[in-house]
């Protein structure tokens, strides 16, 4: 029988593999827009290592590997912000993602300062991503173009909202 799958903070050790696996993860979005420069592949390991030292980042691990993983933090206006949420290719299509999700938004409700809603972003022909946040509860807000030229939806829940819709 294989291993299974677990979440948990990470710690600083993790923040190489986590830019592996985030820069491996976010290829297909790249190729998608015809745009090499999104964020997540030029993010550099200082800048990650901030964020660990300053939100919730979390790790699925299948042992010792990263396979899995996603950022959070609570704005001054009691937002939930999720970002970078990213599954090893050969992870994807089995709910990890869904797991991931679900997990931060709990790990950020349990701060003190609980958010009110939960807001993300993701491009506007992401349909995989898009359908993963549907199935949530998120829906589309808002949008607009990142720095990259990339353009963007903004989808929020609010906090508490019903979770996962079943799909078939």
């Amino acid at each position: 029988m294989g291993m299974s799958v677990t979440i948990s903070a990470a710690v600083d050790e993790d923040g190489e593999q986590i830019l592996k696996l985030q820069y491996l993860a976010f290829q297909r979005e790249a190729e998608l827009y015809g745009n090499y420069r999104i964020q997540p592949l030029t993010q550099t390991l200082d800048s990650l290592k901030a964020e660990l030292a300053s939100g919730t980042v979390l790790v699925a691990r299948l042992g010792d590997e990263v396979v899995g993983s996603v950022r959070g933090s609570v704005d001054d206006e009691g937002t939930g912000r999720i970002a970078k949420l990213c599954v090893h290719p050969r992870m994807q299509g089995h709910g990890l993602g869904a797991r991931l999700l679900r997990a931060v938004e709990e790990a950020l409700a349990a701060h003190g300062g609980a958010p009110a809603r939960f807001r993300l972003h993701t491009g506007h022909k992401s349909e995989s991503n898009l359908r993963l946040y549907r199935n949530a509860g998120y829906v589309q807000v808002g949008g607009r173009t990142a720095g990259d030229g990339v353009k963007l939806l903004v989808l929020e829940k609010e906090a508490g909202a019903a979770d996962f819709a079943v799909s078939a």
